[in-house]
């Protein structure tokens, strides 16, 4: 979901669909302005990172990156990968439990993440957490999510998707999922983050754990 997604699909390669020759230039493009956006966070930081050193760095101009990512935030916090992750979501099967299901998605997503580049995707965490900017723009793009995400759980229960019930239970979910996310991050990425949205899923499914007597 929106801050978990990689540069790259979360699908493996074998699942992702033949692209045209158009398409493929477009991805290139978004992948080059990615490369060098994180190049130059890495060598000077956030703030000094300029949308014109990004398109310099590129081989692109600037109106060319504002064309892919309206934002330098954008670049960053890309959520275009979340219809592919709600579509694996769709072909689970109809009596999976939901969460498993959601599991399932989000185990293969990481999986793929980490082994295409953990340093990217440990780069993205840390901007999230520590950078207001970026932090600010995930929450906005969290009602994207979270409306997309109404849909596969409309259709799974049988329910409308724009009732309360499905819409709280959406954003808690991606609110869920983000806050495991940036915990990860907190703590320096010492724990596996796999076990880290097991654990927000866990809260989601059974409640808070008992307190110490």
């Amino acid at each position: 979901m929106t801050g978990m997604t990689a540069a790259r699909s979360p699908l493996s390669p074998a699942d992702r669909p033949q692209l045209g020759l158009r398409e493929r230039k477009k991805i290139k493009t978004r992948e080059a302005i990615r490369a060098a956006t994180y190049a130059l966070i890495r060598e000077q930081g956030y703030d000094a990172t300029t949308i014109e050193q990004i398109a310099d760095r590129a081989e692109v101009s600037p109106s060319t990156v504002f064309r892919y990512f309206p934002t330098k935030e954008d670049i960053v916090l890309t959520d275009e990968y979340d219809p592919l992750m709600l579509q694996e979501l769709r072909a689970r099967p109809a009596q999976e439990p939901w969460t498993e299901s959601v599991r399932h998605v989000m185990h293969k997503a990481i999986d793929t993440m980490m082994a295409e580049d953990p340093e990217v995707v440990r780069l993205r965490a840390h901007l999230a957490a520590q950078v207001p900017a970026v932090r600010s723009r995930m929450v906005e793009s969290m009602s994207e999510t979270g409306r997309l995400l109404r849909t596969a759980l409309a259709e799974r229960f049988g329910l409308a998707p724009d009732c309360l019930e499905v819409r709280v239970y959406a954003m808690a979910l991606v609110g869920g999922l983000m806050e495991a996310n940036m915990t990860w991050a907190e703590n320096d990425f010492k724990d596996d983050l796999r076990a880290m949205m097991d654990r927000a899923l866990d809260v989601l499914e059974h409640g808070l754990p008992a307190g110490k007597p």
